[in-house]
Protein backbone atom coordinates (compact mmCIF):
# COMPACT_ATOMS: atom_id res chain seq x y z
CA UNK A 1 0.00 0.00 0.00
CA UNK A 2 1.33 3.25 -0.84
CA UNK A 3 2.18 5.62 2.16
CA UNK A 4 3.26 9.25 2.11
CA UNK A 5 6.71 8.07 2.08
CA UNK A 6 6.74 7.23 -1.52
CA UNK A 7 7.79 3.79 -0.61
CA UNK A 8 9.98 2.06 -3.05
CA UNK A 9 12.77 4.76 -4.17
CA UNK A 10 12.96 7.97 -1.65
CA UNK A 11 16.61 8.98 -1.54
CA UNK A 12 18.54 6.50 1.26
CA UNK A 13 20.58 7.25 4.30
CA UNK A 14 23.31 9.53 4.47
CA UNK A 15 27.18 8.73 5.02
CA UNK A 16 28.41 11.79 6.56
CA UNK A 17 28.64 12.08 10.40
CA UNK A 18 27.09 14.97 12.34
CA UNK A 19 30.33 16.38 13.18
CA UNK A 20 31.78 16.40 9.81
CA UNK A 21 32.93 19.78 8.51
CA UNK A 22 31.08 19.03 5.14
CA UNK A 23 27.71 19.70 6.91
CA UNK A 24 24.67 20.35 4.74
CA UNK A 25 24.45 24.21 7.05
CA UNK A 26 28.50 24.45 6.71
CA UNK A 27 27.87 26.81 3.39
CA UNK A 28 26.58 29.92 4.77
CA UNK A 29 25.53 31.54 1.53
CA UNK A 30 24.54 29.04 -0.92
CA UNK A 31 20.44 28.39 -0.81
CA UNK A 32 19.25 25.51 1.41
CA UNK A 33 18.47 24.09 -2.01
CA UNK A 34 21.63 24.07 -3.47
CA UNK A 35 23.28 23.37 -0.24
CA UNK A 36 21.70 19.76 -0.55
CA UNK A 37 22.42 19.51 -4.97
CA UNK A 38 25.82 19.61 -3.97
CA UNK A 39 26.05 16.53 -2.09
CA UNK A 40 26.05 14.45 -5.60
CA UNK A 41 29.94 15.58 -6.05
CA UNK A 42 30.10 13.14 -3.11
CA UNK A 43 31.19 9.66 -4.06
CA UNK A 44 29.51 7.97 -0.93
CA UNK A 45 26.19 10.17 -1.08
CA UNK A 46 25.80 8.53 -4.75
CA UNK A 47 27.04 4.95 -3.78
CA UNK A 48 24.46 5.06 -0.64
CA UNK A 49 21.53 4.81 -3.30
CA UNK A 50 19.56 1.74 -4.75
CA UNK A 51 18.71 1.83 -8.29
CA UNK A 52 15.18 1.77 -8.78
CA UNK A 53 13.49 -1.59 -10.17
CA UNK A 54 11.52 -0.79 -13.36
CA UNK A 55 7.99 -0.48 -12.36
CA UNK A 56 5.17 -1.43 -14.86
CA UNK A 57 2.72 1.29 -14.43
CA UNK A 58 -0.45 2.04 -16.62
CA UNK A 59 -2.00 5.58 -15.08
CA UNK A 60 -6.05 5.17 -14.11
CA UNK A 61 -7.02 8.58 -13.39
CA UNK A 62 -3.34 10.73 -14.16
CA UNK A 63 -2.85 12.85 -16.88
CA UNK A 64 0.24 14.66 -18.65
CA UNK A 65 -0.30 18.54 -19.53
CA UNK A 66 1.90 20.93 -20.54
CA UNK A 67 2.04 24.05 -18.94
CA UNK A 68 3.83 27.75 -20.87
CA UNK A 69 6.42 28.87 -18.54
CA UNK A 70 7.49 32.15 -18.38
CA UNK A 71 10.80 31.59 -19.61
CA UNK A 72 9.61 29.96 -22.69
CA UNK A 73 10.54 26.66 -21.89
CA UNK A 74 7.30 24.59 -21.13
CA UNK A 75 7.07 22.34 -18.27
CA UNK A 76 5.11 19.20 -17.88
CA UNK A 77 2.94 18.01 -14.93
CA UNK A 78 1.37 14.56 -14.12
CA UNK A 79 -2.61 15.90 -12.77
CA UNK A 80 -4.49 13.83 -11.03
CA UNK A 81 -7.96 15.46 -11.22
CA UNK A 82 -10.59 15.61 -8.50
CA UNK A 83 -13.73 14.04 -9.79
CA UNK A 84 -15.72 17.09 -9.02
CA UNK A 85 -14.22 20.67 -9.60
CA UNK A 86 -12.01 21.92 -6.68
CA UNK A 87 -9.97 25.19 -5.92
CA UNK A 88 -8.05 22.38 -3.69
CA UNK A 89 -4.90 21.08 -4.85
CA UNK A 90 -1.67 19.34 -3.37
CA UNK A 91 1.64 19.79 -5.39
CA UNK A 92 3.88 16.75 -5.11
CA UNK A 93 7.62 17.52 -5.24
CA UNK A 94 9.80 14.17 -6.71
CA UNK A 95 12.85 13.01 -5.31
CA UNK A 96 16.40 11.80 -6.30
CA UNK A 97 15.20 9.94 -9.51
CA UNK A 98 12.89 12.58 -10.73
CA UNK A 99 9.44 12.01 -11.98
CA UNK A 100 9.28 8.60 -12.54
CA UNK A 101 6.50 5.87 -12.38
CA UNK A 102 6.96 5.54 -8.87
CA UNK A 103 5.90 9.22 -8.44
CA UNK A 104 2.91 8.97 -10.89
CA UNK A 105 1.85 5.88 -8.99
CA UNK A 106 2.12 7.87 -5.81
CA UNK A 107 0.08 11.35 -7.06
CA UNK A 108 -2.55 8.98 -8.03
CA UNK A 109 -3.01 7.23 -4.19
CA UNK A 110 -2.59 10.67 -2.88
CA UNK A 111 -5.29 11.40 -4.77
CA UNK A 112 -7.52 8.58 -3.47
CA UNK A 113 -6.76 9.55 -0.04
CA UNK A 114 -8.01 13.47 -0.55
CA UNK A 115 -10.94 12.66 -2.78
CA UNK A 116 -12.10 16.25 -2.87
CA UNK A 117 -8.18 17.29 -4.11
CA UNK A 118 -6.03 17.24 -6.85
CA UNK A 119 -2.89 16.44 -7.06
CA UNK A 120 -0.36 17.36 -9.70
CA UNK A 121 3.31 16.17 -9.43
CA UNK A 122 5.87 18.82 -10.78
CA UNK A 123 8.70 17.89 -12.71
CA UNK A 124 11.92 19.67 -11.49
CA UNK A 125 14.37 18.07 -14.03
CA UNK A 126 12.93 19.00 -17.14
CA UNK A 127 11.72 15.11 -18.28
CA UNK A 128 14.88 14.01 -17.11
CA UNK A 129 14.57 10.48 -15.30
CA UNK A 130 17.02 8.77 -13.63
CA UNK A 131 17.74 4.78 -13.82
CA UNK A 132 20.80 4.51 -12.51
CA UNK A 133 23.01 7.04 -9.33
CA UNK A 134 25.44 8.81 -11.78
CA UNK A 135 22.58 10.13 -13.97
CA UNK A 136 20.18 11.16 -10.82
CA UNK A 137 23.45 12.78 -9.62
CA UNK A 138 23.97 14.74 -12.52
CA UNK A 139 19.91 15.59 -12.77
CA UNK A 140 19.80 16.51 -9.52
CA UNK A 141 22.98 18.77 -8.97
CA UNK A 142 22.29 20.80 -12.39
CA UNK A 143 18.63 21.79 -10.65
CA UNK A 144 18.95 25.41 -11.28
CA UNK A 145 17.22 27.47 -8.84
CA UNK A 146 15.49 30.33 -11.31
CA UNK A 147 14.35 27.25 -13.79
CA UNK A 148 12.32 25.62 -10.76
CA UNK A 149 11.16 28.42 -9.32
CA UNK A 150 9.40 28.72 -12.72
CA UNK A 151 8.06 25.60 -13.31
CA UNK A 152 6.87 26.13 -9.78
CA UNK A 153 4.96 29.41 -10.66
CA UNK A 154 3.96 28.55 -13.97
CA UNK A 155 1.83 25.43 -11.69
CA UNK A 156 0.42 27.43 -9.22
CA UNK A 157 -0.75 30.10 -12.47
CA UNK A 158 -2.21 26.63 -13.57
CA UNK A 159 -4.31 26.25 -10.68
CA UNK A 160 -5.68 29.98 -10.77
CA UNK A 161 -5.86 32.73 -8.13
CA UNK A 162 -8.77 31.04 -5.84
CA UNK A 163 -6.45 27.45 -5.61
CA UNK A 164 -5.46 26.29 -1.95
CA UNK A 165 -2.38 25.27 -2.33
CA UNK A 166 -0.42 22.41 -0.43
CA UNK A 167 2.68 20.94 -0.73
CA UNK A 168 4.56 17.20 -0.11
CA UNK A 169 8.41 15.95 -0.88
CA UNK A 170 10.99 13.64 -0.11
CA UNK A 171 14.63 14.62 0.49
CA UNK A 172 15.32 16.54 -2.67
CA UNK A 173 11.99 17.24 -2.81
CA UNK A 174 11.50 18.01 0.78
CA UNK A 175 13.57 21.36 0.57
CA UNK A 176 11.30 22.17 -2.78
CA UNK A 177 8.07 21.33 -0.76
CA UNK A 178 9.19 24.29 1.68
CA UNK A 179 10.50 27.12 -1.31
CA UNK A 180 6.82 26.03 -3.61
CA UNK A 181 5.02 27.35 -0.32
CA UNK A 182 7.01 30.06 0.12
CA UNK A 183 6.30 30.84 -3.29
CA UNK A 184 2.64 30.14 -3.38
CA UNK A 185 2.62 33.02 -1.09
CA UNK A 186 -0.99 33.64 0.27
CA UNK A 187 -2.42 30.55 -1.51
CA UNK A 188 -0.12 28.32 0.96
CA UNK A 189 -2.45 26.17 2.72
CA UNK A 190 -0.08 23.78 4.09
CA UNK A 191 3.71 22.46 3.56
CA UNK A 192 4.58 18.67 4.59
CA UNK A 193 8.48 17.62 4.10
CA UNK A 194 10.04 14.44 4.69
CA UNK A 195 13.73 14.80 5.95
CA UNK A 196 14.70 17.96 3.17
CA UNK A 197 16.77 20.59 3.68
CA UNK A 198 15.16 23.35 5.66
CA UNK A 199 15.09 27.03 4.55
CA UNK A 200 17.72 28.60 6.94
CA UNK A 201 17.09 32.59 5.94
CA UNK A 202 14.84 33.61 8.96
CA UNK A 203 13.44 36.66 6.50
CA UNK A 204 11.92 34.38 4.18
CA UNK A 205 10.12 31.93 6.58
CA UNK A 206 8.69 35.26 7.84
CA UNK A 207 7.00 35.37 4.53
CA UNK A 208 5.48 31.77 4.68
CA UNK A 209 1.82 32.08 5.09
CA UNK A 210 1.01 28.71 5.71
CA UNK A 211 1.88 25.70 8.54
CA UNK A 212 4.32 23.13 7.97
CA UNK A 213 4.99 19.54 9.17
CA UNK A 214 8.13 18.62 9.53
CA UNK A 215 8.96 14.46 9.52
CA UNK A 216 12.56 13.78 10.67
CA UNK A 217 14.68 10.72 11.79
CA UNK A 218 16.93 11.40 14.90
CA UNK A 219 19.50 8.71 13.46
CA UNK A 220 19.50 10.89 10.47
CA UNK A 221 23.59 11.71 10.14
CA UNK A 222 22.66 14.78 7.47
CA UNK A 223 19.39 16.65 8.23
CA UNK A 224 20.49 15.45 11.56
CA UNK A 225 18.30 16.39 14.94
CA UNK A 226 20.84 19.84 15.27
CA UNK A 227 19.85 20.89 11.85
CA UNK A 228 16.08 20.08 12.62
CA UNK A 229 16.59 22.38 15.97
CA UNK A 230 17.99 25.11 14.38
CA UNK A 231 15.03 24.78 11.95
CA UNK A 232 12.81 25.10 14.99
CA UNK A 233 14.70 28.04 16.24
CA UNK A 234 14.42 29.84 12.96
CA UNK A 235 10.65 29.21 12.43
CA UNK A 236 9.85 30.38 16.27
CA UNK A 237 12.01 33.37 15.26
CA UNK A 238 9.94 34.06 11.98
CA UNK A 239 6.37 33.58 14.31
CA UNK A 240 5.62 30.74 12.05
CA UNK A 241 4.26 27.48 13.18
CA UNK A 242 6.19 24.06 12.61
CA UNK A 243 5.11 20.72 13.89
CA UNK A 244 7.94 18.20 13.84
CA UNK A 245 7.70 14.47 14.24
CA UNK A 246 10.65 12.98 15.05
CA UNK A 247 11.24 9.17 14.77
CA UNK A 248 13.20 6.87 16.27
CA UNK A 249 14.64 5.77 12.77
CA UNK A 250 17.30 6.81 9.74
CA UNK A 251 17.39 8.81 6.95
CA UNK A 252 14.90 7.44 4.38
CA UNK A 253 13.35 5.25 7.36
CA UNK A 254 9.83 5.15 4.91
CA UNK A 255 11.64 3.57 1.90
CA UNK A 256 11.11 -0.08 2.18
CA UNK A 257 14.25 -0.63 -0.16
CA UNK A 258 16.64 1.32 2.64
CA UNK A 259 18.13 -1.71 4.52
CA UNK A 260 17.08 0.85 7.53
CA UNK A 261 13.37 0.79 6.80
CA UNK A 262 11.13 1.47 9.51
CA UNK A 263 7.75 0.27 8.95
CA UNK A 264 6.02 1.15 11.91
CA UNK A 265 7.40 5.51 11.61
CA UNK A 266 6.36 4.85 8.39
CA UNK A 267 3.02 4.31 8.68
CA UNK A 268 2.72 6.53 11.74
CA UNK A 269 4.20 9.69 9.42
CA UNK A 270 1.61 8.78 6.83
CA UNK A 271 -1.18 9.41 9.43
CA UNK A 272 0.20 12.64 9.95
CA UNK A 273 0.82 13.38 6.70
CA UNK A 274 -2.55 13.04 5.79
CA UNK A 275 -4.48 14.21 8.27
CA UNK A 276 -2.15 17.58 7.94
CA UNK A 277 -3.40 17.73 4.36
CA UNK A 278 -7.08 16.99 5.09
CA UNK A 279 -6.91 19.48 8.04
CA UNK A 280 -5.13 22.54 5.96
CA UNK A 281 -7.20 21.93 3.11
CA UNK A 282 -10.71 22.51 4.47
Amino acid sequence: MFTLSLCLFLCLGFVATAGDTKSCCSATKASATSKFASLTSEKSFRNAHLEPVPLAFEAEKGTWKSLKTSDGTDTKIFEVKSDKPTSKFVFMIHEWWGLNEYIQRGAERLQKELPDVTVIALDLYDGNIATDRENAAKFMGSVKQERAQVIIKSAIEYCGPKAMISTIGWCFGGGWSLQTTLLAGKQAAGCVMYYGMPETDIAKLKTLTADVLGIFAKQDQWINPGVVSTFEKNMKAAGKKLTVKMYDADHAFANPSNPKFDKVATEDAHINAVEFLKSHLK
